[in-house]
């Protein structure tokens, strides 16, 4: 397995440590999640050679929250850089199969313009993986309030999760590995 993204993804190996040991224990994982990357930076890491070499059944991409949140990137711009991403990806690893992540909500309501332009992406994110044959989950909902508000119990600063919030990534991600494990042994 590996996991492409930000500081989010990164996240796995500091606050989301216990709950990545209890949920996914015997999954060899290379995590190459960086703190602060946008699109263009995880473009330019496998332009570099970071992918070479590797053939993980899964590969699990979620990046984007720090072109909104760094410049205010238009959702097609964002978009357009995950495509490319995903094009990469296939390019270098054909035999994985992409799960690519919804970006996760940013702002306390849903009035934030960080959260509309993230959840603008995530409508193209969307299609874009059914255009690309990837899977696509967005777990969204589980962070958010009935009322739309970003929980400060699961995000305290309105954006990383703490353990709290990785448990309930973990949670979302086991079906999807399940269906992918029986998917990939099928093959």
């Amino acid at each position: 397995l590996v996991l492409i993204g930000d500081s989010i993804t990164h996240g796995w190996e500091d606050k989301g440590a216990t709950v990545w040991k209890a949920y996914f224990p015997d999954v060899p994982t290379l995590n190459l999640g960086f703190g602060g990357d946008r699109t263009e930076n995880v473009l330019w890491r496998i332009e570099q050679g970071e992918l070479d070499g590797l053939s993980p059944a899964i590969t699990v991409v979620m990046i984007g929250t720090n072109n909104t949140g760094h410049r205010m990137d238009p959702p097609e711009h964002i978009a357009r850089g995950v495509s490319n991403i995903i094009d990469r990806i296939k390019q270098k690893m054909p035999d994985s199969t992409v799960l690519l992540t919804g970006i996760f909500p940013r702002g306390e309501n849903a009035m934030s313009p960080e959260r509309i332009n993230n959840q603008k992406t995530n409508e193209l994110l969307k299609d874009l993986a059914k255009e690309k044959g990837v899977v696509y989950i967005n777990i969204n909902d589980v962070f958010l309030s009935e009322d739309d508000i970003l929980s400060k119990e699961i995000m305290p600063d309105l954006l990383p999760p703490n353990e709290a919030g990785y448990r309930l990534w973990a949670q979302a991600l086991v079906p999807g590995f399940s269906a992918l494990k029986k998917e990939n042994l099928n093959k």
